[in-house]
C-alpha cells in the first residue's frame, strides 16, 4: 500500500511542468554555466565593462519579456504566473543604470545581436504562442530570484553600501521568502492547462531560452575581449581603484571589480540569471 502510494506520488510529479523542465534543460543548463563568460566569473576575470555590459542585455531581455507578460497578463496561461509587484525586474535594472551610466544611460545601451535575437523570439511568441512565455519566464525569473538572495548580500559586502544603489537587480522587495514564492510560483505554473502538444512546444521552448543565454553570453564575451585594449572610464559614485595583490602581482581594482571577485563564490553554486532553478 505505502509503495503504491510512493509510485502514485512519483507518477504526478513526473508530470509537474517544472520538474519536465528541469529535466529536459539539464544538460543546456551545464553548457550555460560553462561559457567562458561563467567561467570569467569563477576565475575572477571579470572588469567594470564586463558588468555593465550585461546590465545592458539584461535591460533589453527584461524590457522585451515584461512587455509581453504584461500585455498578455489575461492569457490563461500567462495569467497564473503573472506576478509583476513580486517579480519585475526592469525598474531596478534601470535604477542600476542611471548609477553606473549616468542620467543619459539609455542613450549608452549596447547590446549583441545574440541579445537582439532573444528579445525577438520573446516577442514573437508573445504575439503568436503566449503560452511559450511560461518557459522563459520561469527560467529568468526563479534563477535571479535564487541567485539574487545571495549575489546581492556578497555584492552589498563587497562594496561596503548601505543602500541598494548599483545592486537593485539583486533585490526583491516583494518577496518576504524566496522559497516559498518559488513553491507557490511552481506550484501556478503545474496548474497551467496545456494539451501534449502545448505541453512538449513549452519544453522545446525552455531549452530554446537556454539555448539563447548561451550565445548571449558568447556574443558578450567576444565584445568584452575585443574591448580589452581600451581604457575602462569609471563615472558611478564608487570608492576610487586601490591594490589587490594576487598570486605576487600588484593589480588595480575598483569596488566594482572586488565586487565581482566576492560574486564568484556564489557563480560556484548558483549561476547568473538563469542559473539556478
Amino acid at each position: 500500500m505505502e509503495a503504491d502510494k510512493k509510485r502514485t506520488t512519483q507518477t504526478a510529479s513526473d508530470r509537474d511542468l517544472s520538474e519536465q523542465i528541469k529535466k529536459v534543460t539539464k544538460d543546456v543548463h551545464v553548457r550555460a554555466e560553462s561559457t567562458d563568460l561563467m567561467l570569467s566569473f569563477q576565475r575572477g576575470q571579470v572588469t567594470l565593462q564586463q558588468y555593465k555590459l550585461l546590465l545592458c542585455s539584461l535591460y533589453e531581455i527584461y524590457r522585451a519579456l515584461e512587455e509581453e507578460m504584461d500585455r498578455n497578463c489575461d492569457h490563461p496561461s500567462v495569467a497564473p504566473i503573472y506576478f509583476p509587484a513580486e517579480l519585475a525586474r526592469l525598474a531596478s535594472i534601470e535604477k542600476d543604470l542611471e548609477f553606473f551610466f549616468g542620467g543619459d544611460w539609455r542613450e549608452k545601451i549596447v547590446v549583441p545581436a545574440a541579445t537582439k535575437r532573444y528579445c525577438h523570439r520573446i516577442k514573437q511568441i508573445g504575439r503568436e504562442n503566449p503560452e511559450y512565455l511560461i518557459a522563459h519566464a520561469y527560467t529568468r525569473y526563479l534563477g535571479d530570484l535564487s541567485g539574487g538572495q545571495v549575489l546581492g548580500r556578497i555584492a552589498q559586502k563587497s562594496l561596503k553600501l548601505s543602500s541598494s544603489d548599483g545592486l537593485r537587480f539583486f533585490t526583491f522587495p516583494g518577496v518576504s521568502s524566496p522559497n516559498l514564492f518559488k513553491q507557490l510560483y511552481r506550484s501556478r505554473m503545474n496548474s497551467v492547462e496545456l494539451t501534449e502538444e502545448q505541453r512538449s512546444e513549452v519544453l522545446e521552448e525552455a531549452v530554446r531560452a537556454f539555448e539563447f543565454n548561451i550565445q548571449v553570453f558568447e556574443d558578450l564575451q567576444k565584445m568584452m575581449t575585443a574591448s580589452d585594449d581600451e581604457p575602462q572610464m569609471w563615472t558611478g559614485h564608487s570608492k576610487p581603484a586601490t591594490t589587490l595583490q594576487l598570486g605576487g602581482t600588484a593589480l588595480q581594482t575598483n569596488p566594482l571589480f572586488r565586487l565581482v571577485l566576492g560574486l564568484l563564490v556564489a557563480v560556484a553554486t548558483v549561476s547568473v540569471g538563469l542559473y539556478a532553478l
